[in-house]
């Protein structure tokens, strides 16, 4: 589940150690994180004034090791950078500092005049050294540095740069703000130089052979589809189980609305009484926005109970009248959703139809990332809404991490007060470092939280549209905030001269001298398992949710521990060194106390009749049998490099286990191979909703057929029982053992504004949700005696490979006709896809992943003209795409 290109298991495919060395100051002897510069001799007008006028370049010069990379950090891979500083005003004096985030560590500097200072996971400061000759008006300074491992993405660049000089007021460095293109709606990044060289920049050895997607590249790939408006009419998004036209039946218009009769479902027997219209009333506002609302003189819905599985539903469209049959209220909201889908909302008319139809999987979800960078309530709302109106049913809701908690706790306000914010305060009394660019104020719109009531309107959001809610706070690692916050409670209790209630809620051991580095550099994020104010703590945060969840009538059944990506925490903890030394848990030994923290916390929910959930990496550590009965994990190993074993062995468990594998499911990578997409990419730097919909869940070795590795290569999946070197066993799942679902992830590392958010999630929620809801004829069945799978093996057949070709085609044309319209009026910021296109003969040809958007194109920065084909043209050429409304733009691509 790792939210960093450091991931683990991209480090492992490479043969590097998951394990960095610690933070290090370059130049310069390294000061404490609580050290201030010495007091200004600048004036806070002076600071503001210089900070406003500073140029910044962000540049990387290349992607490719050299022999000055740092051969003991990551097997030698580097990069290089440079940092350029254009003052327009003079600034000769010593007294100041920049701190910047930047994503990799830093490994040496080039020349003598700055130093570099490693403070906290990705905050740095540059210094001047003694030979810093000072800023004079209008001259150039560069800061050439060496980072550990690449940068691959004009997005590494974090905005945000601020100067301190003494105790004056923080100026954030104006050049390195984001700003948003007002036709695109994208961050754009004034600051970041364009990658121009593909090899150096883009590519980190000879053996990436990852194509970047160009202009022509796109076209070459786009010629899978053509465009065909018909194959959208009858097409639901997810496709239903069975779908029978009336072909004698005239078309059904609903352009007078509708008219509800629940006569059938609101009678007075005992076990149905329950049902009340407001449970269908987000899916009956959905087709309201798209024209076809509740009217004495509409066509009349009459919805009746039937027995069926959870979310099954019928659907009977005739020109006298709409019959919807189901089990629950999910039924009858799906059989809605799937009557939207259907409208053209030129006409508001379907053609008449019966559908029979029920989810492939129970679990079907979307984790959002609050914590790293806050997002709104009203975010959340339009996320819901959407995963209801595609018969998702599961929201992971994934708030506290180390960069932020965002849950107002009863009883806990440190959490909140110090955690939900970060600031420029290196000692943390206020606030936490600022992270991920986020700059040095606590008003900043990445900072926030919900408090109790935001909290419960969430839930009830949900629970109105058949969404269950699962709440995250990440531990034992991936806990910072927390830990940070429940220090300074302990700071301030200990001098109103409380000390036994300071060492309640206490998360870490003073007296632990442990050195050790989390993936995103971080040596303080751990909390330590073998305090029993530790699990008091967790005992009172889930406890006050549990409060929440009752309060909005969903109650809390389900609960994501995280326990990923446990940095070697504990060893020289005093208290843990004990603990192993006199326990009766079982624990022999420190590499034992995570799995004993998973083990020890999932029964401790258990014991409150909460099931537990946790990421597939900390839950392969556990004893099973200290498990409870009914587990879930969420495998996020990568597919490629034998992410399948966890899986199978995790299913064999008898657990619940939901696919979350990253190269598929991380909706927070890079829709296209193009440096200016935004996202992570240490599992994929091409995940668009194509390959989202290709995805062949149940067989996941198969998928060995179909695609490549990070470096577009072809791998080899082997899913035969077998026995390593060391003994350990593996192989396929058993017979009658199932996966529970799947589930997208967006992490906010990269993502800050609610348009990036949308933009990253959409169009790729809805293939999740076709591959989470509708098992396609295309899939390789899965094979329980176990089987090897690569490019050879044959398997995926010609005649898979045709009807899933043929079945995109219909997806894709069903896309630009008919359903990107719909998001545009939810106001949902979709990406609008890049176009390709190649200039033949002097004419311009171009085409788009999503037959039915337009586009259009310029020439040498002329007017914008509508693209037809073959139109004679003088290269260089601008091409992009338009949304369905024909408002917002696509990005640009040149076509030379």
């Amino acid at each position: 589940m790792s939210k960093t290109i450091a991931a683990t298991a991209i480090l492992f495919a490479l043969g590097l150690s998951a394990c960095s060395q610690g933070p290090k100051t370059v130049n310069t002897p390294a000061p404490s994180s609580a050290e201030q510069p010495t007091p200004a001799l600048l004036t806070q007008a002076q600071l503001q004034q210089f900070g406003d006028n500073l140029g910044v370049t962000y540049r990387v010069l290349t992607n490719r090791p050299d022999d000055n990379c740092d051969k003991a950090a990551a097997e030698g891979r580097c990069f290089v950078a440079e940092i350029d500083f254009v003052p327009e005003v003079d600034l000769i004096g010593k007294e100041w500092a920049i701190y910047f985030s930047q994503m990799r560590p830093v490994q040496s500097v080039e020349g003598k005049e700055f130093s570099i200072t490693h403070i906290k996971g990705d905050l740095y400061r540059i210094a001047p050294t003694e030979a810093f000759s000072g800023f004079s008006k209008g001259v150039k300074k560069t800061l050439r540095f060496r980072g550990e491992l690449w940068q691959l993405s004009e997005t590494d660049a974090m905005p945000n740069y601020y100067i301190v000089a003494g105790d004056l007021s923080p100026v954030v460095i104006a050049s390195t703000q984001v700003k948003q293109d007002p036709e695109t709606r994208m961050e754009v990044r004034p600051y970041v130089e364009p990658f121009t060289d593909m090899v150096k920049q883009y590519s980190r050895t000879d053996a990436d052979k990852l194509a970047p997607a160009t202009a022509s590249q796109l076209f070459s790939n786009n010629q899978n589809v053509s465009e065909d408006a018909s194959l959208a009419v009858n097409t639901i998004i997810p496709t239903p189980k069975t779908v029978v036209l009336h072909s004698n039946d005239k078309v059904v218009s609903l352009s007078s609305g509708i008219k509800l009769d629940v006569a059938s479902v609101s009678s007075p027997s005992a076990e149905k009484q329950s049902f009340k219209t407001d449970q269908v009333a987000a899916a009956l506002e959905r087709l309201a926005r798209l024209g076809v609302k509740e009217s004495e003189q509409g066509l009349v819905m009459k919805l009746s109970w039937r027995q069926g599985a959870e979310g099954s539903y019928l659907l009977d469209i005739k020109p006298d009248g709409i019959k919807i049959a189901a089990g629950d209220a999910a039924g009858f909201s799906y059989a809605l959703s799937s009557l939207t889908s259907l409208i053209d909302v030129q006409d508001l008319r379907v053609n008449a139809m019966t559908i029979e139809d029920s989810p492939r999987y129970p679990f079907r979800g979307m984790h959002i990332d609050v914590a790293r960078n806050f997002h709104s309530k009203a975010m959340i709302f339009a996320l819901i809404d959407q995963m209801a109106a595609y018969k998702l049913n599961k929201l992971h809701l994934h708030m506290a991490d180390d960069e932020g908690w965002r849950l107002e706790i009863d009883g806990l306000p440190e959490l909140t007060d110090i955690g939900s914010k970060r600031c420029h305060d290196l000692e943390e009394n206020t606030c936490l470092l600022p992270q991920l660019g986020s700059g040095p104020f606590a008003e900043s719109s990445v900072n926030g939280f919900y408090s109790k009531q935001d909290y419960i309107d969430i839930l009830k959001y949900a629970n109105a549209r058949q969404i269950q809610v699962i709440p995250s706070m990440d531990m034992p690692g991936h806990s910072r905030a927390a830990i940070k916050s429940m220090e300074a409670r302990y700071r301030k209790l200990l001098a109103q001269g409380k000390p036994t209630e300071a060492k309640t809620y206490l998360l870490s051991d003073a007296a632990d001298t442990t050195v050790y580095s989390s993936v995103q550099y971080y040596n303080d994020n751990t909390l330590n398992v073998c305090m029993e104010s530790t699990y008091q703590f967790v005992d009172k945060v889930i406890d006050e949710i549990a409060k929440l969840h009752q309060a909005a009538g969903q109650p809390l059944t389900r609960y994501h521990i995280g326990a990923d990506e446990t940095a070697g925490a504990w060893k020289q903890s005093p208290e843990c060194l004990s603990f192993v030394a006199n326990n009766d848990k079982g624990v022999k030994s420190i590499e034992d106390l995570g799995a004993y923290f998973i083990e020890r916390i999932s029964n401790q929910l258990a014991e409150k009749g909460i099931e537990a959930a946790g990421w597939s990496d900390g839950m392969s550590h556990v004893r099973p049998s200290y498990m409870p009965a009914k587990v879930q994990s969420n495998i996020w190993d990568v597919i490629a490099y034998k992410g399948y074993e966890h899986a199978n062995q995790q299913v064999n468990n008898g657990w619940d286990v939901v696919l979350s594998n990253p190269e598929v499911l991380y909706f927070d990578f890079p829709y296209e191979a193009d440096p200016k997409e935004h996202g992570y990419y240490w599992a994929s730097r091409a995940t668009n909703a194509h390959k989202v919909f290709s995805f062949m869940p149940d067989n996941l070795v198969a998928n060995a057929e179909q695609w490549t590795d990070l470096q577009n290569l072809p791998f080899e999946a082997d899913d035969r029982a077998r026995t390593d070197e060391k003994g350990k066993k593996s192989g396929p799942r058993e017979q009658g053992k199932n996966f529970a679902g799947l589930q997208g992830q967006l992490w906010s590392e990269t993502i800050r504004s609610n348009d990036t958010v949308e933009y990253m999630i959409f169009p790729r929620l809805l293939m999740l949700a076709e591959r989470a809801w509708h098992q396609a004829e295309w899939e390789v069945p899965y094979q329980y005696q176990g089987a090897l799978y690569n490019q050879s093996t044959g398997h995926f057949t010609a005649a898979m490979r045709d009807a899933q070709a043929q079945s995109w085609q219909q997806m894709a044309n069903t896309l630009g006709h008919k359903e990107f319209i719909k998001l545009d009026k939810a106001g949902i910021d979709y990406r609008v896809p890049t176009v390709g296109a190649k200039i033949q003969g002097g004419k311009l040809f171009a085409n788009v992943a999503y037959p039915g958007l337009k586009m259009e194109f310029r020439q040498a920065n002329g007017q914008w003209q509508a693209y037809q084909a073959g139109q004679a043209v003088t290269a260089p050429v601008e091409i992009r795409a338009i949304a369905a409304d024909g408002i917002r733009k696509g990005r640009s691509l040149i076509v030379n």
